[in-house]
């Protein structure tokens, strides 16, 4: 079964890392057999304030079970990133994080690994995975049928 799946991420400085993981399920035979698909409609928003902002990932985070953070160089200080991991964890969503820094941008370069942004918000437990060594592209289905299970004993 497929789960609906709100992506995290740094707009300005990782959406070309973000979109390689967010296309992935493009190489499954279907969406389902990818174990996810994405629900965010990513280049509606640009910078239109900030409620309006929060009032869009609200929208965007409606009917989605898992929230994957793809965690790149400066995320964990993102206020929209923590503003994301938040309304997750009050919903008891499904958390899980993705190492992104490997994965090359427009230009062929990588970047520094970024810090762990549960942590830096308090969050404990919540597993993070690196999409090159971890193999995301064959994984991410599994991990978030994983965290969406440790997020059901969350609510008991």
């Amino acid at each position: 079964m497929a789960h609906r799946v709100f992506f995290s991420f740094h707009y300005e400085k990782d959406i070309w890392r973000a979109s390689q993981v967010r296309n992935s399920w493009v190489t499954h035979p279907d969406r389902q057999s990818a174990g996810f698909w994405d629900a965010v409609a990513w280049e509606k928003i640009k910078r239109a304030g900030d409620l309006a902002v929060r009032a869009w990932i609200t929208n965007q985070m409606k009917g989605t079970s898992v929230t994957v953070v793809l965690i790149g160089t400066e995320t964990a200080s993102r206020e929209y990133v923590q503003y994301e991991i938040n309304q997750s964890w009050k919903k008891h969503k499904g958390l899980i994080g993705v190492y992104i820094d490997k994965l090359r941008d427009q230009n062929g370069y990588a970047e520094l690994k970024g810090d762990d942004p549960f942590v830096s918000l308090g969050f404990k437990g919540i597993r993070c995975y690196d999409w090159i060594d971890d193999d995301g592209r064959n994984n991410l289905g599994d991990w978030v049928k994983s965290a969406l299970k440790r997020a059901l004993v969350r609510r008991t």
